[in-house]
């Protein structure tokens, strides 16, 4: 008997589903909520769940004449800092006023008794959001149009003056790195549940060799293409989703974090791009035309240190799957597949002290 095929990353995280009994809210105090706070609301309410995304439960919430998108804290034990809903409505309401591709926030509820944690509404931006990197299904030159509109728009984030939108104390100018590296690695130990030799080398190494910071921006945190709504038809992005991690900081741990796709262990994640031989006529930029492209977009020379920022990336990375690891421990996980991260924790460990070594590390 033929063995079933394992579905793909587009059907495991795209569309709704019934929502998960861990995750079940107050739908009559919901409705109620929505009537007073979000502006042209009108019931009957019906909520589902996205099936994507291992972090902050997020649903979909359809009206007869609208649908919005609901994200919330997990409820449960949660790790310090993790999982600010209100700074996502904050940078997502500040980037909307410049035209930058965001869905429009609504209204922000702190009020922890309405469905048990605080949560924010938005707009439900429709279009296509793409789980392989790969493109699978798109020619060549189309491959080519979607991984320049993701580097447009990335740039067009780090362009943006941040203090003007009033986003001045979004996050602390100056040591992004130090402060990076030591926040995952405290959320690391928080939710450790192996040794692993090689983070435990990159936890001494990489505070130790931290390049200063050249610049301040916004940084998404966790810019990627499944993390953006292209538009349905034209390949432009539409809206940037998941600010959990952004911050102000330096924009090359945003830009090189993007990079890790081309790097990233073969077999480690579906729609890694070091598999593909001949990237030019597969469509895709190289690595180097990518970041030549950024830099002529953010009007830089060059990116120094390259080793060394993608040996942090891949740890940094490390460290968000083992606090996913550690929420399907503490019964807070968001995802029914987020069990699947703790074989990744150490090919990634491995895979970012390789780039370490090329950095110059012992």
């Amino acid at each position: 008997m033929a063995e079933a095929a394992q579905p793909t990353a587009q059907e495991l995280n795209s569309g709704v589903k019934e929502v998960d009994e861990r995750h079940r809210i107050d739908e009559v105090a919901l409705a109620r909520w929505l009537e007073a706070n979000v502006e042209g609301y009108r019931g009957p309410l019906t909520v589902q769940q996205f099936k994507g995304g291992q972090s902050n439960p997020t649903y979909q919430l359809i009206t007869p004449t609208k649908k919005y998108v609901l994200r919330r804290k997990p409820p449960g034990k949660l790790l310090p800092s993790a999982h600010a809903v209100d700074r996502e409505f904050k940078v997502i309401s500040a980037l909307g006023t410049t035209g930058f591709p965001v869905a429009k926030a609504y209204a922000l509820c702190e009020d922890e008794s309405v469905i048990g944690t605080m949560f924010y509404v938005m707009d439900m931006v429709e279009g296509r959001i793409l789980w392989d990197g790969t493109l699978p299904d798109y020619e060549p030159a189309r491959r080519r149009a979607i991984y320049q509109a993701q580097v447009e728009t990335l740039a067009a984030l780090h362009n943006t003056d941040y203090a003007a939108i009033g986003l001045s104390d979004y996050g602390r100018p100056g040591n992004y790195f130090a402060r990076q590296i030591d926040r995952w690695s405290k959320q690391y130990r928080a939710s450790e549940t192996a040794k692993i030799e090689e983070v435990d080398k990159l936890m001494e190494y990489l505070p130790a060799t931290t390049p200063s910071d050249d610049q301040t921006s916004i940084v998404h945190g966790d810019y990627r293409l499944d993390n953006m709504i292209l538009h349905p038809t034209e390949d432009r992005v539409v809206a940037v989703l998941d600010w959990e991690l952004g911050t102000l900081g330096n924009p090359l741990a945003d830009f090189t974090y993007m990079l890790i796709q081309w790097v990233m262990p073969a077999g480690e994640q579906r729609g890694g791009l070091s598999a593909i031989e001949d990237l030019h006529a597969y469509g895709i930029p190289t690595m180097e035309e990518y970041v030549a492209e950024y830099c002529r977009l953010t009007g830089r020379d060059g990116i120094p240190h390259l080793d060394w920022y993608l040996s942090y990336n891949l740890f940094r990375l490390a460290g968000i799957c083992q606090g996913i690891v550690g929420r399907v421990r503490d019964g807070t996980a968001a995802s029914s597949h987020a069990s699947a991260m703790e074989a990744r924790v150490p090919l990634l460990g491995k895979a970012a002290w390789a780039f370490a070594q090329k950095a110059g590390a012992k």
